[in-house]
């Protein structure tokens, strides 16, 4: 294996993972220890991988070719695809270790884990053999010492499953993806997952509540205090805001949305008002929205916003004032490639196309597939009996609500048949 001798696992954490030919099949998040009967250090068996679809997989530490700072190759292209599932006498490395309390010897300085070394002996053999440990001091102006010490120095290394902070576990999770992160909190048991997501601010919580599974999201704002559910709720876009209340029996929806700011509650009342499957309960109620009159330089700034999504970035819903839902009459949207091919001085209401019939609240799901499909639509207007643009459904939101209930969970299987494997022997 080309590898440096000893490798920190908290460094590895989302480096990607290379096939022999070069083909990128995933990133680490995690490594496997073998908790030993004897006093030795726990064996390293291999990396936790996740792929596309989210599935996690093992990747056995014997059919890894190198370990580099930016990469992890694999010796094979034959994979077993069979979801990672942890063994009673095993440990996942980052989730159970990281800011754990410990004492080093001699003198039982007191600190907390923030990484783990692994080393390959000369037979091949990994294993679990330093420990970066910060001190603890009771001077609050002052962080403490950094030390990187034997694992056998350590005391308070076993125990595994008992509970500890957050830090260093969020330090390793802060750059994925609301989605990686859903994912990677599913796999936490659920009070460490509570306390993960407690401790995320408002508006990541609200980013990382809107890709869990519904049962998920019920259990973690259950978690929180009342105001803390309210202020991240205000964060979430409204639709998702919506689809979480409606997991809540009434009288808890009643007393979360009156906790809201009112500017933030009443969008999300008007689209629980909305039967389930139709267009008015699936729509975001906060597409992007500007006057006649605006130019298209003042559209393409628009949709360069950050906090829009791609789905309403794509397109500009033309309307008459106001500009808030609902607005006033609908003339029609202009897709971003149209933007980006008219001059930047003119003016929307020459630009706009208005020859698809918008959609009404109580449209079916099917039927809003069909027509998004029909004309190769990504988003398509929502607009009452007064032509007043109330929202849009974007295509996100006809995916989501297509897919099985489940489809978020990582419990379920992705295939009906269940996991696809390429290689059925054990590893």
């Amino acid at each position: 294996m080309s590898t440096p001798n000893r490798v920190y696992i908290a460094r590895l954490a989302g480096v990607a993972v290379f096939d022999p030919n070069g083909d990128q099949v995933g990133r680490v998040r995690d490594a496997v220890a073998r908790i030993r009967a004897t006093q030795r250090p726990p064996e390293v068996v291999g990396l936790v991988a996740e792929m596309p679809m989210r599935r996690r997989i093992f990747l056995s530490i014997n059919r890894i070719t190198s370990i580099e700072a930016d990469a992890v190759v694999l010796g094979t292209g034959t994979l077993n695809l069979r979801r990672f599932e942890k063994r009673p006498n095993e440990l996942l490395v980052l989730q159970e270790l990281l800011d754990r309390r410990v004492q080093i010897d001699p003198g039982g300085q007191p600190g907390a884990v923030v990484d783990v070394a692994m080393e390959c002996s000369r037979g091949g053999e990994w294993s679990l053999t330093r420990v970066a440990v910060r001190e603890h001091t009771r001077r609050l102006t002052r962080r403490g010492h950094l030390q990187q010490v034997d694992w056998d120095r350590v005391r308070g290394l076993s125990g595994i499953g008992e509970n500890r902070g957050t830090a260093n576990l969020l330090a390793v999770l802060e750059d994925m993806r609301p989605a990686d992160l859903a994912n990677a909190l599913q796999d936490l048991p659920d009070a460490r997952r509570n306390e993960v997501a407690a401790a995320l601010d408002d508006e990541r919580l609200a980013d990382v509540l809107s890709e869990l599974p519904e049962h998920d999201q019920v259990e973690i704002l259950a978690a929180l205090d009342r105001g803390r559910a309210a202020d991240v709720l205000e964060e979430m876009d409204p639709d998702d805001a919506a689809d979480l209340l409606n997991e809540l029996s009434p009288p808890e929806q009643d007393m979360l949305l009156d906790l809201m700011e009112p500017n933030e509650a009443d969008p999300v009342r008007q689209l629980l008002k909305y039967s389930s499957g139709t267009a008015g309960s699936v729509m975001t109620s906060e597409p992007v929205i500007l006057p006649p009159d605006a130019t298209v330089a003042e559209a393409l700034a628009r949709i360069r916003e950050e906090q829009l999504s791609p789905a309403v970035a794509a397109q500009v819903f033309v309307t008459r004032a106001p500009m808030t839902t609902p607005t006033g009459r609908y003339l029609g949207m202009a897709h971003f490639q149209r933007l980006l091919r008219e001059p930047p001085a003119d003016l929307l209401g020459g630009v706009v196309v208005n020859d698809i019939d918008p959609l009404r609240p109580a449209t079916p799901l099917p039927e809003i597939t069909r027509r998004m499909a029909m004309y190769d639509l990504v988003a398509m207007p929502v607009v009452d009996r007064s032509n007043r643009l109330l929202g849009a459904v974007t295509v996100d939101d006809v995916l989501d609500h297509s897919l099985p209930r489940d489809w978020r969970d990582r419990d379920a299987e992705s295939a009906p048949g269940g996991p696809v494997v390429l290689d059925g022997t054990d590893e």
